[in-house]
């Protein structure tokens, strides 16, 4: 039994080309020793710096849009809260105070009054201000009385047609600032009210 179990460990052997000497590695010499671990540290090294200049770029490109969002959904919010309150004063009034919030009865433009056709009162051009048809916001979405500190400017002209019994009502809402040189946000709103 012996033998057979001898005979087959050499047949397995010689199957497999196995020598019955045990395998040997060979040892780095003494200035190879430690160089593989300096290696890796230096590689981890150089992709934490890379890791980390990315997220910094991503961090830095995430909240510049969210920001430059956020200030178009704003100018678009507050040109829809003034067209509103244009809209619910009656189309002949000249004295409402749509400058101020809730409406005043009284010292103000309201809808620029009876116009006659093909005339237009107020006005939305940039940077051109019409007293009366303009306010101005600050960043926590308060009405001020100047542009001083302004985020936000909503300019509004009224305009008849040529019959002087249609009232065009546009309100301009605009960001004063933008991000990283992309352009200010601003919304247009038209909207329309008969005689």
């Amino acid at each position: 039994m012996a033998v057979q179990q001898r005979g087959l460990e050499h047949s397995m052997k010689s199957r497999l080309n196995l020598s019955s000497s045990t395998a040997t590695t060979k040892k780095p010499a003494g200035d190879e020793r430690g160089i593989a671990l300096i290696e890796t540290v230096i590689a981890l090294l150089v992709l934490t710096v890379g890791v980390l200049g990315v997220m910094g770029g991503l961090t830095m490109a995430v909240t510049q849009n969210w920001n430059q969002g956020d200030r178009a959904m704003r100018t678009t919010e507050y040109g829809q809260d003034k067209m509103e309150q244009l809209l619910a004063l009656n189309v002949s009034d000249a004295t409402s105070n749509t400058t101020v919030y809730p409406t005043q009865s009284t010292g103000g433009t309201g809808l620029g009054g009876t116009m006659a056709g093909s005339t237009t009162v107020g006005g939305v051009t940039a940077g051109v201000v019409v007293t009366g048809y303009v306010d101005y916001i600050n960043s926590s979405g308060t009405l001020q009385t100047t542009a001083t500190g302004a985020l936000y400017i909503r300019q509004w002209s009224i305009s008849t047609n040529a019959t002087g019994t249609l009232k065009t009502v546009t309100v301009v809402s605009r960001a004063t600032t933008s991000f990283w040189g992309a352009s200010a946000p601003f919304t247009t709103l038209v909207s329309m009210k008969s005689l």
